[in-house]
């Protein structure tokens, strides 16, 4: 059965987006680019809430038509166009390039998903993974903590009273500073 693995870039702090929504503290160069498209190509699929999937939709469908685009920029464009993806929204209309608009989450459904043929779902969106975390559907945590303190901002993780035991599965630092740390439910 596939996994639905969460991924998410935070600063050091623990936020993923300042508090304008902000992310230009990311220290995304082309090795950690790089490292995202082998990754992000054996997925089987997107999962994302609106804001997420609009970011995305917003800048890379036609990235690559950009001649000035770095390699590593060019590639995802590519990778994201084609994978199928699932945004969940109750107020999008419409979504083109491969995607599948569900209203809700909703646990029966996901499972299917699960059950599919295919690479593992790859979920961002903090809102969306809230959800997915509420819900015990997140299988696996990818977290990248970026080498800044942005002294505020958004936590990925909302307040709960529920305390969900993790196990390390495996960690590694690229040359910018930016450390993986992944995690598998216990």
């Amino acid at each position: 059965m596939r996994k639905i693995i969460m991924m998410m870039s935070v600063s050091l702090d623990g936020y993923f987006e300042g508090p304008n929504r902000e992310i230009d503290w990311h220290r995304v160069d082309e090795e950690l680019h790089g490292y995202f498209n082998q990754r992000l190509r054996g997925m089987g699929g997107f999962l994302s809430g609106r804001v997420t999937y609009e970011l995305m939709a917003d800048f890379w469908p036609d990235a690559d038509a950009d001649p000035d685009a770095p390699a590593s920029v060019a590639e995802f464009a590519g990778i994201w166009r084609d994978m199928p993806k699932t945004v969940y929204s109750r107020t999008l209309e419409r979504a083109d390039w491969n995607t599948t608009v569900r209203r809700e989450v909703v646990p029966a459904e996901v499972e299917e998903l699960k059950a599919r043929a295919g690479g593992d779902l790859v979920l961002g969106g903090a809102d969306v993974a809230a959800t997915f975390s509420r819900l015990g559907l997140i299988d696996a945590y990818d977290i990248y903590v970026h080498p800044v303190l942005i002294g505020r901002g958004r936590s990925p993780f909302p307040d709960t009273d529920t305390l969900t035991a993790l196990r390390l599965a495996d960690t590694q630092t690229f040359g910018n500073g930016v450390v993986r740390l992944s995690y598998t439910r216990a």
